[in-house]
């Protein structure tokens, strides 16, 4: 099975990106959150490829790094799988069925809905509520995930001695966050659509929420790392040379309107292509807000110049603008850090459920 439900403990939020794994954990007084601790451990070009781990030891010595380096004592974890590698589907069952029932149920009807063979696949469900059209009917919603992407996971963690209570899917994980984010937005927005476009490093991965629900989501490959090459080509440096020259400057004068604006460029044609399959694909009529998240949104103005060209409201992902830190949080490193979070926050806060 998935771990969808299963939990107690408090639990660490841990997303493995293809560049690097981030470790959040949070505690909770009364309705206000705190960052007890966290942590951001690059990860080799090949450990992730396409949102599968190709190397799950590797993996595995990152999050015994990214655990050492935050201080947290906390050993029970929620990761997310991505959503291109989850099949769901929302079925009807009857409502009087109890939980057993209702699993039996579905794994017998399961191979309906997923083209795998089933002892392939890891599977859960999560009952959604009534059916509109039918009160004796439950909406129940299925989701299934080839066995891999869930054992590597849980294999990683384990390397780390760690054990995982959870297994989420990230379009889920950034819909939990997202709450903590619609506070920014100037205006309620439960029925509006606003679209989260979180752009990391090989990928850009556009979510599009109404009524605090994924209802579109869309990989494409594009990402920071194509802004790292480029300063790498251009000016003669190493792969982590141009990595570290990007994120704390010392390039030449010529940097800025060569190099930085044609990305910024292109990384908005990218956010805007992704809209309009949205807008093609549905028959919602437009896009509210726009909320920027991942390692390219922390590019200075970036949400200034998307909303210039785009004509939406933009912000920058910041879950964490309503939270105390303790002391082990250093609130620059949070800040830096902070758009490529999202998921991780999201997983974190699954200890609140």
């Amino acid at each position: 099975m998935f771990f969808l439900k299963s939990k107690k403990p408090l639990l660490l939020g841990i997303d493995i990106s293809t560049a690097a794994v981030k470790l959040l954990e949070l505690s909770k007084t009364g309705t206000r959150y705190r960052v007890e601790s966290f942590a951001v451990v690059p990860l080799p070009l090949d450990a992730v490829v396409e949102k599968t781990i190709a190397k799950v030891e590797t993996i595995g010595n990152a999050i015994k790094t990214v655990v050492a380096q935050s201080g947290t004592k906390l050993k029970h974890v929620a990761v997310a799988v991505a959503a291109s590698s989850v099949i769901t589907k929302v079925i009807p069952m009857p409502a009087n069925l109890n939980d057993d029932e209702m699993e039996a149920q579905i794994e017998l009807e399961a191979d309906q809905y997923i083209p795998y063979a089933l002892d392939e696949v890891s599977l859960d469900f999560e009952i959604q509520g009534r059916n509109e059209k039918n009160p004796d009917m439950v909406d129940v919603l299925l989701v299934a995930s080839r066995k891999e992407n869930v054992e590597d996971r849980v294999a990683a963690m384990e390397i780390a001695g760690l054990k995982t209570e959870i297994v989420d899917v990230e379009s889920y994980a950034l819909e939990n966050a997202f709450v903590l984010v619609a506070a920014q937005i100037p205006e309620d927005v439960y029925e509006k659509n606003v679209a989260i476009a979180d752009i990391g490093a090989t990928m850009t991965t556009l979510n599009v929420l109404n009524k605090n629900r994924v209802i579109y989501t869309r990989e494409q490959g594009f990402g920071g790392k194509q802004l790292t090459e480029e300063i790498q080509r251009r000016y003669g440096l190493s792969y982590e040379e141009a990595g570290l020259a990007k994120k704390h400057g010392g390039l030449p004068d010529n940097y800025v309107t060569e190099v930085l604006d044609p990305f910024k460029q292109a990384m908005t044609q990218q956010v805007n292509r992704s809209l309009q399959f949205f807008l093609s694909s549905s028959a919602h009529k437009g896009i509210d807000h726009l909320v920027l998240a991942g390692g390219c949104s922390s590019i200075a103005g970036i949400d200034r110049y998307v909303e210039q060209n785009l004509g939406i409201p933009t912000l920058i992902a910041n879950p964490f603008i309503n939270m105390s830190l303790s002391s082990r949080v250093k609130p620059q490193s949070l800040s830096n850090d902070t758009p490529c979070m999202m998921t991780a926050c999201g997983l974190a806060l699954r200890s609140f459920d």
